[in-house]
C-alpha cells in the first residue's frame, strides 16, 4: 500500500496499541478479564505475519488494480472527485460485504479468512488477527472498482478507512448504540458475527454499514450471550500455524478425495459440508459444544515478561518495515522480515512449551544479535551507492531558448502512473533527498527528463537496487 500513497494502517499502529491499553484499563476497572496473554500474542502475531509478508506482495496486488484502471475503466470518476469519493466509500463497503459472505460460504475463501475467527476471546487485539491470504481472495472483488474509474489513491483511502473503522467494533465493553444500530456496523453487531452460537453463524457480514445485511437477509440482533471462536477450534497459539493450519487441513481432505471432481468440490463446498465419500474422519469433525472450556496454557511469570518484551521488539520492527520496507535494499528487507517471522514462530512455541522452542529461541537471539553487530546493512548501502556512482548517468533535460521553460520533461503526476506508484511515493523521496530533481523556474515544480533511462533508474530505486538517484543539473 505504501507504493500507492501513505500507509494508513502503518500510521495507525501506535493508536491501535494505545486503544488496546485503554481497553485493558477499562476492563480492569469493571472487574472483567477480556484478554489472555497466549491468545493476545497469537492475535497480534497473525497481524504481524500478514503485514510482514504484505510488504512483498501489496505493490503487485495494487499494480493489478492500477493496470485495470488505466486500460479497462468504463468511466473516469477521477474527473469528478465529488462523485468519486462517495462512490468509492459505498462501493468498497458493498464489495466487502460480498467478499466477506463468500469467505464464509466457500471453503477456499474460508481457509484464508478463518484465521480472523480463531480466537476464543473478543477484544481489540482480535481486530488485528488478520490472514496472509485474504488480500489475494479479496482482489477479484476489488477490481470492478477500477473498471468504474475509481482512482487508485481514492480506492486505497476508502479501503483503509473501512479497515480502520472495523478495529473499534472488536470489543465486549461497548453496548448497544441506539439508532446507530440501524445503519452502522457496531460492536454489538460484530459480536454476533464472531460468535459460534447456532443462531449467529454466518450473520452480520458488513464492514462499516449494516444495511447490506438487512437488505440481503443475513442480519441478526445480539440477544443471547455470544460464545466466540470456531466450531472446530485450532487449539494452538502459534500464529504461523494459525495461518497455515486451515489450508493444510483443506489440502489434506482434497488429497484423499477419490476423483478430480471431488477434489474440486472440497475447495468450493461450504465449510460445514460432509462428503459422501469421506471415511475415517475425512471432512469436518463434530462441532465444539458451546460450554466447552477455552484452549489455554499456563506460563510462569518470568516467561510472560520475556515474551512481552520480545514481542514488543518484534512489533517495533514490524512497524518500521511497514513504513519504510519499500525503500530498503532487498537483502536487508528479506533479512529483517525473516527475523520477525522467526520471532513469531519461536514465541508461539514458547507459549505452548514445545520442545523445539527453546533451542530455536537461542538461535533466533543469536542471529538477531549477529545481524545488529555485522556491517551487512552498511555494506549493502555502500555497494549500492558505489554502483550508482559507477553506472548512473545524470540526465539533464535540454532547455528551450526561453530561459524559464524546460523542454522534454515530465512532472510527478505524469511519471507516477508509468512507474506504478502514487505521486506521494515520489514526493516523499524527493523531500527526503533520495531523488534529486530539477525545478521548473516558473512554477517550482519537480520535473524529470522525458527519457527511457529515467523510468529505468526510478524502477531500480523502487526495487531497492539503488540508494538514491539524481536528475539535478550539474553545477
Amino acid at each position: 500500500m505504501s507504493a500507492m500513497g501513505p500507509n494508513y494502517i502503518a500510521l495507525a499502529v501506535p493508536f491501535f496499541f494505545l486503544l488496546i491499553g485503554i481497553e485493558l484499563l477499562v476492563a480492569r476497572r469493571r472487574g472483567r478479564q477480556v484478554y489472555r496473554l497466549g491468545d493476545a500474542l497469537s492475535d497480534l502475531g497473525c497481524g504481524i505475519t500478514q503485514q510482514i509478508l504484505a510488504v512483498f506482495f501489496n505493490a503487485a496486488l495494487l499494480a493489478a488494480y492500477v493496470w485495470l484502471y488505466r486500460h479497462a475503466r468504463v468511466v473516469d470518476l477521477g474527473r469528478w472527485p465529488a462523485a468519486a469519493w462517495p462512490v468509492a466509500f459505498v462501493g468498497v463497503d458493498f464489495i466487502y460485504y460480498w467478499w466477506h459472505r463468500t469467505s464464509h460460504r466457500v471453503n477456499l475463501f474460508w481457509a484464508a479468512h478463518a484465521v480472523h475467527h480463531q480466537s476464543e476471546d473478543y477484544n481489540l487485539a482480535v481486530a488485528l488477527r488478520q490472514a496472509v491470504l485474504t488480500p489475494f481472495t479479496s482482489l477479484p472483488f476489488s477490481l470492478p472498482m477500477a473498471m468504474l474509474g475509481i482512482p487508485p489513491l481514492v480506492y486505497v483511502a476508502a479501503e483503509s478507512f473501512s479497515t480502520l473503522y472495523q478495529f473499534w467494533i472488536h470489543t465486549e465493553l461497548v453496548g448497544r448504540l441506539g439508532p446507530f444500530e440501524k445503519i452502522l456496523n457496531t460492536p454489538s453487531h460484530h459480536r454476533v458475527h464472531h460468535a459460534r452460537n447456532a443462531a449467529y453463524i454466518d450473520r452480520n457480514y458488513g464492514a462499516v454499514l449494516i444495511v447490506w445485511d438487512r437488505l440481503f437477509g443475513t442480519y441478526a440482533q445480539e440477544r443471547e450471550t455470544p460464545i466466540y471462536g470456531l466450531t472446530r477450534p485450532l487449539h494452538s497459539f502459534n500464529s504461523l500455524w494459525a495461518q497455515l493450519g486451515p489450508i493444510w487441513e483443506l489440502g489434506g481432505w482434497a488429497r484423499r478425495a477419490p476423483r478430480l471432481r471431488d477434489r474440486l468440490r472440497v475447495w468450493l463446498a461450504p465449510p460445514e459440508r460432509v462428503f459422501d465419500w469421506a471415511r475415517d474422519g475425512v471432512g469436518p469433525p463434530h462441532k465444539l459444544a458451546l460450554d466447552a472450556p477455552k484452549f489455554d496454557v499456563t506460563m510462569s511469570g518470568p516467561l510472560r515478561g520475556y515474551l512481552i518484551i520480545n514481542f514488543a521488539l518484534a512489533v517495533a520492527a514490524t512497524f518500521l518495515l511497514m513504513l519504510w520496507g519499500a525503500s530498503l535494499p532487498r537483502p536487508t528487507l528479506v533479512a529483517g522480515a525473516a527475523l520477525v517471522l522467526l520471532a513469531m514462530l519461536s514465541i508461539g512455541g514458547l507459549v505452548e512449551a514445545r520442545g523445539w522452542a527453546r533451542p530455536l529461541e537461542v538461535a533466533r537471539v543469536a542471529l538477531t544479535a549477529a545481524g545488529f553487530r555485522s556491517p551487512l546493512r552498511q555494506q549493502v548501502m555502500a555497494t549500492t551507492v558505489k554502483k550508482l556512482r559507477l553506472k548512473h548517468r545524470r540526465l539533464i533535460a535540454p532547455h528551450q531558448s526561453h530561459p524559464h521553460h524546460l523542454l522534454g520533461v515530465l512532472t510527478v503526476p505524469q511519471i507516477a502512473p508509468r512507474l506504478g506508484v502514487s505521486p506521494y511515493w515520489l514526493y516523499h523521496r524527493i523531500n527526503t533527498g533520495r531523488i534529486k530533481v530539477q525545478r521548473d523556474p516558473t512554477t517550482g515544480r519537480a520535473v524529470f527528463p522525458d527519457h527511457p533511462r529515467t523510468l529505468e533508474l526510478l524502477t531500480h530505486l523502487r526495487a531497492g537496487r539503488l540508494a538514491h538517484v539524481s536528475f539535478a543539473k550539474e553545477e
